[in-house]
């Protein structure tokens, strides 16, 4: 006989963009079990879902291996938090999503006491450390990934494994609208995305804002949004923004969705949102910098020629990168100058912005990881 009692999912989201996704899958989830409990780890978005928190994602986002060290001890106390979790409520399945190193950890321990789990968002053993493949096939029940080349290489493993398109894609536009996006003029907007993490924001913003009153020189009648991501404190971006002063320029709260319908480029942080302006068709200059040693760290293990998913999934670079000293305000200036004024070079990217969406697969990224985690229950709960 099947157990009649709730279903219990202890997830596990360490970042902005996993509570994000997470908050979704709950959603999804109780769809089909309205009484479900949800307990674990995330932000503000899971909270909202419905989840009980012990652990706060914020407590654990860090960036680069140097930044590591410095949170260790409140990341080892998060892990010996959701260990106890675990082995008290016995969940019905622990849903883990990408944050590799902290979560291969609690899959590790959840399998040692009979806990079913499912992975959702593959860590990139395609970029490094690909000995991982291993680990995730001992610990891991199912892996749920997003990009459409990582299905086979949990099939060449024979792990079981579902692409289930791009979370992003539940939110995404019609492709119509992206054919009503503001183009190129010397009164464009341009948005400023310096990311969802502290160090991201105190490394990037300074010298994007320096770009912007270089090419606002240029140009007056340009405008400027600055994203302010949920898990960054508003003190922190005004601080940089009067120290960078610009005319015609706002700090902006809103899903970057809304600042893309504004926007006809944007100077964004390698990671989840340079893929959402690629989804949106906006023309974008990535930029990325770490600590001296995490770069050279990172030269050492990490194996692919992009840093920008946008341009992983083309396999060439179709948006700008300009990586650590490459990163300062002359050249972001000077690249995107170069889109506002080429109208050639923007069109182009446009267009190959239009061919990696459709690699991602269509909207319900959400729902297919619900179902693939209800049948796990079910499996688990057969007694």
């Amino acid at each position: 006989m099947k157990n009649q009692t709730p279903k219990s999912v202890v997830m596990v989201a360490g970042e902005a963009s996993g509570d994000q996704h997470g908050a979704h899958v709950i959603y999804a989830l109780r769809k089909r079990h309205a009484d479900i409990q949800v307990s674990g780890a995330g932000g503000s978005a899971m909270r909202l879902a419905g989840a009980h928190l012990i652990v706060d994602a914020r407590e654990l986002s860090v960036m680069g291996f140097t930044a590591v060290l410095s949170k260790a001890p409140q990341i080892l106390k998060s892990i010996s938090r959701l260990k106890r979790l675990l082995l008290k409520r016995k969940p019905d399945l622990l849903v883990l999503i990408d944050f590799p190193d902290f979560n291969l950890h609690l899959a590790g321990y959840a399998k040692k006491i009979g806990i079913p789990v499912l992975y959702y968002i593959s860590p990139q053993v395609w970029a490094w450390r690909s000995n991982r493949i291993k680990k995730i096939k001992k610990r891991v029940d199912h892996m749920a990934v997003i990009l459409p080349f990582e299905k086979s290489i949990y099939d060449k493993h024979r792990i079981p494994v579902s692409f289930v398109g791009h979370p992003l894609m539940d939110a995404a536009p019609q492709e119509s609208e992206t054919e009503k996006m503001p183009t190129p003029s010397k009164s464009a907007t341009i948005a400023l995305l310096p990311g969802s993490r502290e160090c991201e924001v105190t490394r990037l913003l300074p010298a994007m804002l320096q770009a912007a009153q270089l090419l606002q020189q240029a140009s007056p009648d340009l405008r400027f949004e600055i994203s302010r991501a949920p898990s960054i404190g508003a003190d922190l971006i005004r601080n940089y923004v009067q120290q960078y002063p610009l005319t015609n320029a706002s700090i902006v709260f809103e899903p970057v969705y809304a600042i893309f319908r504004r926007c006809a480029l944007a100077i964004v942080a390698s990671g989840t949102a340079s893929l959402e302006a690629a989804i949106f068709g906006i023309p974008s200059i990535i930029v990325y910098s770490v600590s001296a040693f995490s770069f050279w760290l990172g030269n050492l293990l990490v194996n692919v020629p992009y840093i920008g998913l946008a341009n992983l999934i083309a396999n060439r670079r179709v948006l700008p990168e300009l990586v650590q000293d490459k990163a300062a305000a002359p050249n972001i200036a000077a690249t995107a100058q170069n889109l506002l004024t080429d109208r050639d070079a923007y069109l182009k990217m446009q267009f190959e912005l239009k061919s990696i969406r459709k690699q991602l697969g269509q909207a319900g990224a959400s729902d297919r990881v619900a179902e693939i985690a209800c049948r796990l229950m079910e499996c688990a709960c057969v007694i």
